[in-house]
């Protein structure tokens, strides 16, 4: 609900404050934001290129992978992570949240904690801004000054999203802290050479760091790998909602994926980082 996370807003034409004011949230100077009939807000500024932004397709995509349940263990493991270290009433951000699955995990952990939900994409906080009822969903750039007031927040999770260390930092609180997830060279195994997905950098973890590190210390990385069992109709499910959706042709995919045995067992692999905010 977006009255919840009211107070962690701020205009993003003039940084002033945000008030609800019947379908639309409105500043001291007047500049104006409407409400969604779906519940989410847009606070892009007219001047805004979200090329990128995930589609609907995608996100249709995104919501049955995840419906079905096989990220289940890093959510939970990513949950159990987050929430350790909350204080009571926690403000959670998710940056990069997508359809909202992960931010709602960690709230079913913490019944008093409220949760802003960041994405590019208006398809995906559609869905975001109904995944549990203490989200507040928000259309925004991450990789632009975010509508979110000077330490507002106790955490961030940011799972396969952009990171923006200036911005991460100055948001979260002296005591908060950031999780994030990225996967690794293992993630997805056989699927990444046999059907032409874009591959991890072997290095990736440790490019994060050095992206982060004027701004962030890591504290801890927790390394999780599981396997998941899909058919053919499930990879292709799985390759629509992620970035190699952008990057294969169709009609390609399905020619490698029809040489392919099915059911095909397939490895998760992924590390979860905190870090602390740099003194």
């Amino acid at each position: 609900m977006l009255t919840e996370v009211l107070d962690l807003l701020a205009c993003p034409v003039c940084g002033e404050g945000l008030a609800r004011r019947e379908r639309a949230l409105r500043c001291a100077s007047g500049h104006s934001f409407d409400i969604a009939r779906q519940g989410y807000v847009n606070l892009l500024t007219g001047d805004a290129r979200i090329g990128t932004a995930d589609t609907p397709e995608m996100i249709r995509s995104r919501e049955a992978f995840l419906g079905a349940g096989h990220f289940a263990p890093l959510a939970d493991a990513l949950a159990a992570q987050a929430t350790a270290t909350l204080p009571p009433a926690a403000r959670i951000l998710d940056a990069g949240a997508g359809t909202g699955y992960y931010l709602a995990r960690l709230l079913d952990r913490s019944p008093d904690a409220v949760g802003l939900a960041v994405d590019a994409s208006k398809h995906a906080l559609r869905r975001a801004a109904r995944a549990h009822p203490h989200i507040g969903a928000v259309v925004a750039d991450l990789w632009r000054p975010l509508p979110i007031r000077t330490s507002a927040v106790d955490a961030i999770i940011n799972v396969f999203a952009p990171r923006n260390g200036p911005e991460y930092r100055r948001v979260l609180t002296p005591g908060g802290l950031l999780h994030v997830v990225t996967p690794t060279s293992r993630h997805l195994g056989r699927l990444i050479p046999d059907l032409g997905l874009l591959k991890v950098d072997d290095r990736k973890r440790e490019r994060t760091d050095r992206a982060l590190g004027a701004h962030f210390t890591p504290l801890t990385t927790e390394s999780l790998d599981t396997e998941v069992t899909l058919d053919h109709d499930e990879v292709l499910t799985l390759v629509a909602m992620g970035p190699s959706a952008h990057h294969i042709p169709a009609h390609d995919l399905h020619t490698r994926l029809a040489k392919l045995p099915t059911p095909l067992t397939i490895p998760l692999s992924v590390s979860i980082t905190t870090y602390r905010p740099a003194p």
